[in-house]
């Protein structure tokens, strides 16, 4: 059963439960309410019969007017004399299997309430029935009992019950049509809401819900749209980081298998018994660079690693970077030196800041290396710009300088500007990327400015680490 259907039968159930409820408490409460205006009349009447019968003359005449007060009344009616006998009934058909005398209980009653009637009503009993005292009469009749049949003070309730009845159906059939149309009505958005759930589970991220309302619908549906939208913005970034992935599988397959030739065909060669000794060594040094490339190309994949999945990738601590400065220039000066290059430094004094030294250390080295790597000439400086609160430290060279079209994907993983050039470097194409996720690590990024012909200059800023006083 449908939603719709569900909602229309559920709204039909309970108002129709309600409308037979109200209209039969109602019917309770009307005829309730008649019957207790009847014995209030009753007993009224009760009291007027008994003073017209006791003013009523002992004579031949006395039945007739006792029957004719009867007749009037419309109530049956019966005269006992002083010890409680009757002697006279209108009509006698209605006092059929009433008692000719009455009991004692009865008369004692009589006697006390003073003229005023008393009236029996029971559930069992068909007719009300007052009896009442006389006092002293001018005739033989010392008590009246009066009765009436209840059913005419229901006659009145049987006309209101058809009329209560016709409106009950009628309110059901109205109930009906309003609840299948509000049905409708409260079911239209959840269809929609269904239909474009399932939509967006098969894939159709595309799918947009207007339903333009207020309600809580109204929100439900913005949380859909939401959620289609966040749903097909990671669906996009999968896709990327898949297709990286699978570029970066191919990447590390493609640098791996040219080293691993090399090696080979430089073994190959060290086992030829004819090959001369310089040759023999010219081919172990060979085989050893490329093992070293292969040895530091696992040793970024690593270092990459951990940055992606450790979270104790870096251990802070307060150092001063004119240090690793100097210990980086230390090692690259005689490199440099044999390139005719000039390794300089500016602006190099004390400089606390916290950062990981082996980390920081790591990323001076790649960037100074790279910077001798590929300058041919002219300089290579590594500096430092401070202000108050930060140090920007920069490594810049007089090198070819860097194409514009590459400066977007410099640091992606295998990323190379000229391929040929920077494998016969011993390059790995994993320092720079390795460089921005030590950087990243410690919440800063490392940038770059450069023009062809011009030379390139990288730098990446941390925090300084004031003296508390």
């Amino acid at each position: 059963m449908k939603i719709r259907s569900k909602l229309a039968w559920t709204y039909i159930i309970l108002l129709i439960t309600g409308i037979i409820t109200i209209s039969a408490y109602s019917i309770l409460t009307i005829r309730s309410f008649l019957l207790d205006e009847g014995i209030e009349q009753f007993e009224r009447d009760a009291r007027s019969m008994g003073l017209a019968a006791s003013s009523f003359d002992d004579n031949a005449l006395f039945d007739d007017k006792i029957t004719q007060l009867a007749q009037l009344s419309q109530y049956e009616i019966a005269a006992y004399n002083s010890t409680g006998k009757r002697f006279l009934t209108f009509p006698e058909y209605a006092f059929e299997g009433v008692e000719d005398e009455l009991s004692n209980e009865m008369l004692e009653s009589l006697e006390r309430r003073d003229s005023t009637p008393i009236i029996q009503n029971t559930d069992s009993s068909p007719k009300l029935v007052a009896y009442i005292d006389l006092g002293e009469s001018e005739n033989k009749a010392n008590y009246l009992r009066i009765s009436q049949d209840k059913g005419q003070y229901y006659a009145a309730v049987a006309s209101i019950r058809h009329i209560i009845y016709a409106g009950m159906i009628f309110s059901i059939g109205a109930v009906i049509i309003v609840s299948f149309l509000f049905a409708r009505y409260m079911a239209a958005p959840i269809m929609k809401l269904d239909e474009a759930a399932n939509d967006i589970a098969r894939g159709n991220l595309d799918r947009k819900i207007d339903l333009n309302r207020n309600d809580e619908f109204g929100t439900l549906a913005d949380s859909l749209n939401h959620m289609a939208e966040t749903l097909r913005a990671d669906n996009e970034k999968l896709k990327r980081l898949n297709e990286k992935q699978s570029q970066f599988f191919a990447d590390i397959t493609h640098e791996i298998r040219n080293p691993l030739h090399t090696i080979s065909g430089a073994m190959e060669m060290i086992q030829l018994e004819q090959l001369p000794p310089e040759k023999k060594e010219q081919y172990m040094n060979t085989a050893q660079k490329q093992i070293r490339r292969v040895a530091r190309l696992f040793e970024d994949i690593k270092t990459l690693q951990r940055y992606d999945f450790d979270d104790s990738f870096i251990n802070m601590q307060t150092i001063d970077l004119k240090d690793l400065v100097d210990e980086v220039k230390a090692v690259y000066q005689p490199i440099a030196e044999k390139k005719s290059l000039k390794l300089q430094t500016q602006n190099i004094t004390s400089c606390p800041v916290t950062a990981d030294p082996d980390k920081i250390e790591q990323v001076l080295d790649n960037l100074v290396s790279n910077a001798i790597k590929y300058t041919l000439e002219g300089r290579v400086v590594i500096g430092f710009k401070k202000d108050d609160d930060e140090v920007e430290v920069y490594v810049k060279d007089t090198g070819p300088g860097i194409g514009s079209e590459h400066l977007d994907r410099l640091f992606d993983r295998f990323y190379r500007t000229d391929k040929a050039r920077s494998r016969d470097k011993g390059g790995t194409g994993l320092g720079l990327s390795v460089v921005k996720g030590i950087l990243k690590a410690h919440q800063t990024d490392i940038k770059v400015e450069s023009e062809e012909g011009k030379g390139s200059r990288f730098f990446f800023k941390l925090p300084i680490q004031h003296e508390t006083s």
